[in-house]
């Protein structure tokens, strides 16, 4: 996806969409390489490979231990999941709760408002390109939370996660689709709103699985009226049960100026060899002519900086790379690998006044696994699965369809490199449901402590 006149883009990394592939087959060539003795023959599973991703030279069995699963523990989940290799498995298969982390994939997606201060600077900024390394590095920021290696709850359908209290902006995000699973979101504050329809698509390969993003990111920046549009790499998370599980997101990723044709084009190096190149992002800021204006070069669990360059690519002669995002403080040791803003998405703190039932904090199973209960924790994921599946018959029983609440199904298909979307459109009730709290001029605070999880369509219906 890269211009055809890139200067520093190799030749495998260019063309339409062959980048994310090829540094995809890249990478697991590096990894058959560098680690030749794989699980085969040390347990009796074939075809599983065993990665050190801090590039270590243990041997394979001594990394194969390493991981947070007991030996009993991958001997089943292995049986269990081996029927679905090369399988698409967002939907299909149920997960053992220790797994997870205790949040939800809403919350996950407002994970991405951290640094929402760099889409202010955005606004504010009168060049247009400095504006897309100011859009650009947000987007990239948001990688740093996706190296957990632990997995986020699915979003029951109707769940939502509202976000008050940061940077001024106001965040709702709901699930608008269990079967396929789509999330949509719309974040807004005086310079930009974000909006967002979030699917997936996934291989699993035993080992590992690769995850590919069908979602669409639209921002809008208000001051001029820009529109950019977000085309991430795909991801793929390896040792899933054998070995310590990481994370890597090998490829390209293309923010567009829709409104000028400016774009940005940002390639995130493999893990190589002895994990060389790990985290490495480089790439270029370019005018609609596709010639190169400022290059952009960091690192994307630490930071991004900036240079002015000429049309060859080479920084412009007294100018120096400048800083523009370098992630916060993080807590030490956390559990989860939590930052201090992931602990506050699960706080109350962030949460607006009057709460909507249906919000992920409530989920039972999610503050059971944040309390160190997994026991309770998988009891009560089960029970609200079961709760959603009895809501489903229901609707078939009665030749119903469900309605999202915030957001409305559009007849707009999005296309990207790894399939169709249906797009959900922010409908705007959310904000008149907001204003109508904040004007009514009740002081009475709800008690959240005594709020039951409730996105549910038909209020009485237990499960069966």
């Amino acid at each position: 996806m890269a211009p055809p006149n890139d200067p520093k883009q190799s030749e495998s990394a260019s063309g339409s969409g062959g980048g994310f592939f090829a540094s995809i087959a890249s990478s697991l060539s590096n990894f058959g390489t560098a680690m030749t003795r794989s699980v085969n023959g040390l347990v009796p599973y074939e075809g599983l490979e065993v990665i050190n991703p801090e590039g270590g030279t243990e041997d394979a069995a001594e990394e194969a231990s390493k991981g947070r699963w007991k030996q009993e523990d991958r001997d089943g989940h292995w049986k269990m999941m081996q029927k679905y290799v090369g399988s698409d498995v967002t939907s299909m298969v149920t997960l053992p709760v220790l797994i997870f982390e205790p949040m939800s994939m809403l919350q996950k997606m407002a994970e991405l408002m951290e640094y929402s201060h760099l889409l202010d600077l955005a606004d504010e900024c009168e060049d247009p390109y400095m504006r897309l390394v100011y859009s650009a590095s947000f987007f990239v920021s948001v990688y740093y939370a996706f190296q957990r290696t632990w997995k986020p709850f699915n979003p029951i359908l109707g769940e939502t996660y509202e976000l008050a209290n940061h940077g001024g902006l106001t965040f709702i995000a709901e699930q608008v689709s269990h079967h396929p699973p789509i999330s949509a979101g719309h974040a807004e504050n005086e310079h930009f709103t974000y909006d967002i329809t979030s699917k997936v698509k996934t291989k699993f390969l035993g080992n590992s699985i690769e995850i590919y993003p069908l979602g669409r990111t639209r921002v809008t920046l208000k001051r001029d009226g820009v529109i950019l549009d977000l085309v991430p790499p795909p991801t793929k998370v390896s040792n899933l049960i054998f070995g310590r599980t990481w994370i890597d997101s090998p490829g390209e990723m293309v923010v567009t100026n829709m409104t000028t044709g400016d774009k940005v084009v940002l390639y995130f190096q493999p893990c190589g060899w002895f994990g060389a190149g790990r985290y490495e992002v480089d790439g270029y800021v370019y005018n609609a002519a596709e010639e190169p204006q400022i290059m952009m070069t960091g690192k994307w669990n630490e930071s991004m900086s900036y240079q002015p360059c000429d049309i060859e690519g080479e920084p412009r002669a007294g100018t120096e790379l400048k800083e523009v995002w370098r992630v916060a403080d993080v807590p030490k040791n956390d559990k989860f690998q939590y930052t201090y803003f992931a602990h506050k998405l699960n706080s109350f703190d962030t949460a607006p006044k009057k709460l909507l039932g249906s919000d992920s904090r409530l989920r039972p199973d999610r503050y059971a696994l944040e309390h160190g209960d997994i026991s309770k924790a998988g009891y009560e994921k089960s029970s609200l699965e079961e709760r959603q599946r009895a809501e489903k018959r229901n609707r078939e029983d009665k030749s119903q369809q469900y309605t999202s609440r915030w957001f409305d199904q559009t007849d707009e298909i999005h296309p990207t490199p790894w399939g169709d979307l249906e797009v959900y459109k922010y409908n705007g009730k959310y904000t008149e449901h907001r204003a109508a709290i904040d004007s009514s001029g009740s002081v009475e605070e709800t008690d959240i402590q005594s709020m039951e999880f409730n996105p549910w369509q038909y209020e009485n219906l237990a499960p069966e």
